[in-house]
């Protein structure tokens, strides 16, 4: 007999980023009752270490936590893996190792995204973070899917995604939307026609700033939030 699907939500990178992914797995979900909606556990432990912290050589690694995370989930039934963090997913490969219900990628959904949008005639910007630019998590698969794409300088790094996306954790939402609200402009200024808000942060900040960029977004959280949801429409019993 096959498990009742079960969604596992390695969270707390951040809190309220990971309250954002369940607030659109419930929003979006097609149900008329409590019992059509997507049974999920969610791990939303905030002391898991720094990513970006980690990956800059300035703080310890957070696979062990983030794998202890995986492991409680495993335990308590999981049948999917899902991570509300874009970064957390450098240690993707590791942590798909240690499980034994499979990940949803965050990448993959978000690219998934863009293709039903269509090609936007232009490059995609990239809002992330330096660790998941470095990485090329996304450059990577919208190249091999014949797509152009920017990001920001190092410097829009350093003066306005860090900043932000840090005042988004500390709960400043003034001051974090709108510095992150003024990254993602900079590529729109630099010629890009659509944006991937690669970092579960700037969702949360783009929409407390009411930002005119959102018509023009593809959410990986809101991405992976939908393939959680056909998950659950494509095995629940019936």
């Amino acid at each position: 007999m096959n498990a009742t699907p079960l969604i596992g939500v390695l969270g707390g990178m951040g809190p309220l980023a990971t309250v954002d992914f369940l607030h659109k797995v419930v929003a979006s979900t097609p149900a008329s009752r409590d019992q059509d909606h997507v049974p999920m556990l969610v791990w939303n432990v905030p002391q898991i270490p720094d990513r970006q912290k980690a990956l800059a050589g300035a703080g310890e690694s957070p696979l062990p936590a983030m794998r202890h995370g995986i492991e409680r989930l495993n335990q308590s039934g999981a049948t999917r893996i899902v991570i509300a963090c874009n970064t957390a997913h450098l240690w993707a490969d590791a942590l798909a190792e240690a499980s034994a219900a499979p990940l949803i990628h965050i990448a993959d959904a978000a690219i998934a995204a863009v293709e039903r949008q269509g090609k936007p005639g232009g490059p995609i910007g990239i809002v992330a973070t330096r660790g998941t630019l470095d990485s090329g998590m996304y450059q990577k698969r919208l190249a091999a899917k014949g797509l152009l794409f920017l990001t920001n300088t190092g410097e829009e790094i350093d003066a306005l995604f860090t900043p932000g996306c840090y005042a988004i954790k500390q709960n400043r939402l003034d001051e974090g939307g709108a510095l992150l609200e003024s990254a993602a402009r900079r590529l729109v200024e630099r010629g890009a026609r659509a944006l991937i808000l690669a970092c579960t942060e700037v969702p949360v900040g783009l929409a407390h700033a009411r930002s005119d960029l959102l018509p023009i977004s593809v959410d990986p959280t809101q991405a992976l939030a939908d393939a959680c949801i056909q998950y659950w429409l494509e095995t629940r019993p019936a």
